[in-house]
């Protein structure tokens, strides 16, 4: 129930520290048949911040903000399942991040445009990767005095689960 995407960031860093708890939980994601195709490129200088920050045309602003960010970047020659690896990769760090008190935000770009163009191709060359590589998603991070309040029970919507015989 904490969890929840922060948008805004502070000017306080994230540690070596927390960036290695974070980057562990990335690494202990569950992937298809054990194949680990993920890699995950940290991204620390503003620049680079500000220039993925810019990658599609909407919600990818806040990386600019960030004290780090996180592209996760799989090689589909290692795995097929490479959207379903990503994703349980960026929602374990994004739950670590949680756990240590930082900001996060899952910022989409599998299937994503900036101006007609394909967002991923624009991060990636960006990063200067491969072909063989895609990326679902990067991970803003940071220490925020702006983290949303943690949901309650009562936003659940249990009329979500369903029982079959």
């Amino acid at each position: 129930m904490k969890r929840r995407s922060t948008r805004t960031f502070n000017d306080e860093p994230v540690t070596k520290d927390e960036l290695e708890k974070i980057l562990e939980a990335a690494l202990l994601a569950p992937t298809s048949m054990n194949r680990k195709p993920c890699n995950f490129m940290v991204v620390e200088n503003k620049d680079a911040l500000v220039e993925l920050s810019q990658c599609k045309d909407h919600g990818a602003d806040l990386i600019a903000g960030a004290d780090k960010a996180i592209v996760v970047v799989a090689d589909t020659l290692v795995a097929d399942t490479w959207i379903e690896d990503s994703s349980i990769a960026l929602t374990y760090m994004h739950l670590m991040a949680t756990e240590l008190d930082l900001g996060s935000c899952w910022v989409q770009v599998h299937l994503r445009s900036k101006d007609g163009v394909d967002a991923e191709e624009v991060v990636k060359e960006i990063l200067k990767l491969d072909p063989q590589y895609r990326v679902v998603g990067i991970l803003a991070l940071g220490h925020s005095d702006n983290i949303p309040e943690p949901y309650t029970l009562d936003v659940i919507d249990k009329n979500k689960i369903h029982f079959r015989v």
